[in-house]
């Protein structure tokens, strides 16, 4: 939006600031009710008619009042025969209270003298004039700070129950006041970008003014902004027709433009100004690693980097790629080189591990997605879609001069879509492969370091006065270790912290490797021959814990699962990882968490297809399946008392982690998610799939969580077809349990359902009772969400059967719940509420505070639809009270709709709209587009009922196309809802 395009805040007359207040000093608020402090202590302000008489003094900020003002700010045209003796026994009381020297007479009136910094409304005024002042230099962010500070002095309605035309004029004006400057930062807020953010509030407070055009103006910027052009465009029709109908004129020209601009699709409109986003996002980001202090030699490529990287700066884009084998000092090389380069980019440097070494590299959209962040951009104006994503990565380094480091790339591929796009920008790549099919980039093979540099490099970590007397010897190493600069500084770093070896020593220990590296002088062979010289100097124990825990897939290991996997205690463990840490052979990823470099672990397993039996590799990884298991086991039976999956789960040798709460048990999961789903992937053998299946199981919660759904779902899949080809159908109905359950979250319920009726024939034909009991209650769920309710009835009397059969009270409690949703469809609704309640009963009894929530979010559904709103509402906000302290992004999204649903059959439509808004902000990317046309279809209704056809029009055929390409049965409740505007 255009600066000039709002008003500005016009703050009410101003004097100059005084001495500061005192602890101890007199305070006042008028920014809502009117009150006084002597510094904790509130005072008594007497009667309102009192309170009147401190108002009119206070308002005039020190300038004396004399009886004829105030009694008329008192009665107006029509005193009482005592007003002036009235008016000094008010005066008398408050100076008792204030003081002789606050509340002074002078010239036949009274004035209150006290520091500017007293009164709220005059601090109110002071941060307002700051903040036009910031917003005219251009510091948007502080203007936006300090118009906030403005409003959060409010406390409810100006001058809250003072009587008198004076304080109901001064009332008025406030209240105008206060709406500029909502206006004002509203204005900010679509300047730095947070539109999307903006649109409930907006939606709000049109509904709450709807004539009012600088809202709807803002209202149409925020949603244009979102991708929302349709509803944007239908606010303006719905503006033009209530002024046309409330006042008979039409809308100021400027709203007209703005709709012209919105139908030419304007990309200057497109865009917020030249800020382009919110503090306190970093706008400069400079995440280059650490230059080692001991770089050495490469002047060659230094220099050729240096000066291509140079002419990016205003003419062309350039693009170096670096090859090279693993441990040549690529990534060393090319950050020493990004660094000499800073002063060529002033807007900032980005850096990435893409992680190409390794079975999972890193997926473009993710790195777009830190890249946007770290850019300033924030995350509900970043896509879903990795080819939008890359156009607004482009746009946004548009006019800029950034460098950007890929390190560890995979292939040209990978790396396409995060290159800039424009002049001024510069890409420095490095891969273990020639980048020959990268269009454009200037291709630089990295081969080891000469004799000299090698020796340099040795003699800077280890020490002069140790390398020259035994120059020889040190020629001898650093031709062991074949040049290879990783090699080296292995090497360097082993004789630097043995204090008592010589170089000869060392020499002598690496002599037999020279004829290793003379045989193996390309590709991965040299890389590993590399490690070896340092894998070779590891004492026994710490060599088995290299091997081992290199097997373990997942970006990282914690010490506990490292111990397990190990079979040794912590503390012994701990001492092997920091020994490992020390040779750099292992990485300190974070107290107590700790990972391999991606050639490093592929090393390490090399070693444990070499110097392990298969017995004791399958073993090691049995044992830290077990280690999760067995902890996840402990996490799901803090969450759900009485489930009966600790009697039905595969036991396990070794034991897990103790918790002492539910919210130390969550924060261990959401940690483990990725190293725990990746060891489930990775299980193989028959004989762990059961287990495996089981982990799965206990850890439904990341099903759930939003943020690790795909990845669950993937090792759900992973394991139903280990399952399915190792014949095991306990395995394979559980496994499809697990997969059913990520399909209902994904919103997928035709393949939910063909899961779950599988999952119930397999339960059914080995004798399974988790399948047997969960099968029928998803299958009901599903009946439910596909209006079959006769059908979701039986399937659900049957769970239930079967979880009492079982004894499993936390499921009976489930299937009870989901009983009373299928009974609220069929309009049997006191039968709905008894069903919810007996479920909330037995999740109480037992303890069970997140199932207790799904409980009163059912239990809120059914007082909904019997008309007891406020008993609804106080069940849903208890749910959602849970569901977010449990990090259930999909049931913190769904009782949030919910509550708009209350809201909407309350006569709340405003507020309505506003909780529909902040649903689909929560649930995007969770949950399905069924559930996402749910609410589509509630916000419209809310929309239509607040006076915004137009836009309402667009949520509902919005919600239409869903319903027409899932087949949904909503499909004709939508299309009453846009007739007349549908074709017949």
């Amino acid at each position: 939006m255009d600066r000039a395009s709002g008003p500005r805040v016009r703050v009410p007359e101003q004097r100059a600031p005084e001495k500061p207040v005192t602890a101890d000093a007199l305070r006042f608020t008028v920014l809502g009710p009117v009150r006084a402090w002597r510094g904790s202590q509130l005072l008594s302000s007497g009667s309102p008619q009192q309170r009147a008489l401190l108002t009119a003094l206070l308002l005039r900020e020190g300038r004396t009042a004399t009886a004829g003002e105030l009694i008329d700010a008192f009665w107006g045209e029509d005193p009482p025969s005592q007003a002036l003796a009235t008016i000094r026994t008010y005066a008398s009381r408050l100076r008792k209270i204030l003081g002789q020297d606050t509340l002074v007479s002078e010239s036949g009136g009274y004035a209150i003298r006290i520091d500017r910094g007293a009164l709220d409304l005059t601090l109110a005024q002071d941060l307002a004039a700051e903040a036009e002042k910031a917003r005219a230099a251009g510091d948007r962010c502080q203007a936006r700070t300090l118009i906030n500070k403005v409003l959060g002095l409010w406390d409810g309605e100006a001058l809250a129950s003072v009587p008198g035309p004076y304080a109901d004029n001064q009332r008025t004006r406030l209240e105008e006041w206060r709406l500029q400057l909502t206006e004002t930062r509203l204005d900010l807020d679509l300047e730095v970008g947070c539109h999307a953010e903006a649109v409930s509030e907006l939606t709000a407070l049109t509904a709450a003014h709807p004539l009012r055009e600088r809202l709807r103006e803002l209202l149409m910027v925020a949603l244009y902004r979102s991708g929302r052009q349709a509803e944007a465009l239908a606010v303006f029709a719905d503006t033009r027709r209530l002024l046309a109908e409330e006042l008979g004129v039409d809308p100021r020209p400027e709203l007209a433009q703005l709709q012209q601009r919105i139908l030419r699709a304007d990309e200057e409109l497109a865009r917020p100004a030249d800020e382009p986003a919110p503090a306190p996002a970093p706008l400069r980001p400079a995440q280059l690693p650490a230059t080692v202090p001991d770089f050495t030699g490469r002047s060659a490529f230094v220099a050729e980097l240096g000066s291509r990287l140079a002419t990016a700066e205003g003419s062309v884009m350039a693009v170096s790629a670096v090859a090279g084998i693993g441990g040549v000092g690529k990534t060393t090389l090319a950050v020493h080189v990004a660094h000499q380069a800073r002063r060529h980019f002033p807007d900032g440097q980005l850096y990435v591990d893409l992680q190409g070494a390794g079975a999972r590299a890193a997926e473009p959209e993710t790195v777009l997605g830190s890249f946007l962040r770290a850019l300033g951009t924030a995350d509900s104006a970043i896509p879903d879609t990795l080819d939008e994503r890359a156009a607004l990565y482009r746009s946004t380094l548009d006019g800029r001069r950034i460098l950007i480091l890929l390190d560890n790339a995979h292939d040209a591929a990978q790396i396409r879509p995060l290159l800039p796009g424009t002049p001024g920008c510069a890409a420095l790549v490095t891969s273990r492969v020639r980048m020959v099919d990268l269009a454009g980039a200037h291709l630089v093979d990295l081969d080891v370091m000469s004799p000299e540099e090698a020796l340099q490099l040795f003699t800077r970590i280890v020490g002069e006065e140790r390398v020259g007397s035994e120059r020889e010897a040190a020629l001898d190493v650093v031709a062991a270790c074949g040049f290879l600069p990783l090699a080296i500084r292995i090497a360097a770093s082993r004789l630097a912290a043995r204090r008592t070896w010589t170089v000869s020593v060392l020499a002598a220990k690496l002599a037999d490797e020279r004829r290793r590296l003379d045989e193996l002088q390309a590709g991965d062979l040299a890389v590993k021959a590399t490690f070896e010289l340092g894998y070779g100097q590891l004492e026994p124990a710490q060599a088995r814990a290299f091997r081992l825990l290199g097997l373990a897939d997942g970006p990282d290991i914690s010490l506990a699962a490292a111990a397990a996997l190990l079979n040794l205690d912590p503390h012994a463990a701990e001492d092997l990882l920091e020994a490992l840490v020390d040779t750099s052979l292992v990485e300190s990823a974070a107290p107590g968490r700790y990972r391999y470099h991606d050639l490093v672990r592929l090393y390490a397993r090399a070693c444990a297809e070499r110097d392990e039996r298969a017995v004791e590799r399958e073993s090691a990884l049995s044992r830290l399946l077990d280690f999760y298991l067995a902890t996840a086991a402990g996490v799901y039976a803090l969450e759900r008392p009485g489930d009966r999956l600790a009697d039905h789960r595969e036991p396990t040798q070794y034991s897990g982690l103790a918790f002492a709460d539910r919210h130390s048990a969550q924060d261990w999961l959401y940690t483990e998610a990725n190293s725990l789903l990746a060891c489930v992937r990775q299980t193989s053998g028959a004989g762990a799939v059961r287990r495996a299946v089981d982990l799965l199981w206990a850890t439904k919660d990341l099903a759930e969580s939003g943020a690790n759904s795909k990845q669950y779902e993937a090792a759900a899949i992973t394991m139903r077809d280990l399952a399915r080809s190792s014949d095991d159908a306990r395995a394979e109905g559980r496994a499809l349990i697990t997969l059913t359950n990520a399909r209902l979250v994904a919103g997928r319920f035709d393949q939910a359902e063909r899961d779950a009726q599988r999952a119930m024939r397999l339960a059914r034909a080995v004798d399974d009772p988790l399948p047997s009991c969960w099968a029928p209650n998803d299958l009901g769920i599903i009946a439910l969400y596909q209006n079959r309710h006769a059908e979701g009835e039986a399937y659900l009397e049957q769970a239930i059967a079967n979880f009492r059969a079982d004894g499993n009270r936390p499921g009976e409690a489930s299937a009870l719940c989901n009983l009373s949703r299928i009974h609220l469809a069929m309009g049997n609704t006191t039968s709905a509420v008894a069903l919810a309640q007996q479920g909330i009963d037995i999740y109480d009894e037992l303890g069970h505070a997140l199932r207790g929530a799904n409980g009163r979010y059912a239990l809120g559904l059914a007082l909904t639809q019997s008309g007891r709103f406020a008993d609804a509402t106080e069940q849903l906000h208890d749910a959602l009270a849970v569901f977010r302290d449990s990090r259930q992004r999909l049931w913190e999204g769904m009782a949030t709709f919910r509550l708009a649903e209350v809201d909407l059959a309350a006569g709340l439509p405003a507020q309505a709209a506003t909780k529909s808004e902040q649903a689909l902000a929560i649930l995007r990317g969770i949950g399905g587009e069924w559930r996402r046309g749910n609410v589509l279809t509630v916000l419209g209704r809310a929309l239509s009922e607040i006076g915004q056809p137009g836009r309402a029009q667009v949520c509902w055929r919005e919600a239409l196309d869903i319903y027409e390409t899932l087949g949904s049965a909503e499909i004709e409740t939508v299309r009453k809802l846009l007739v007349p505007t549908l074709p017949a």
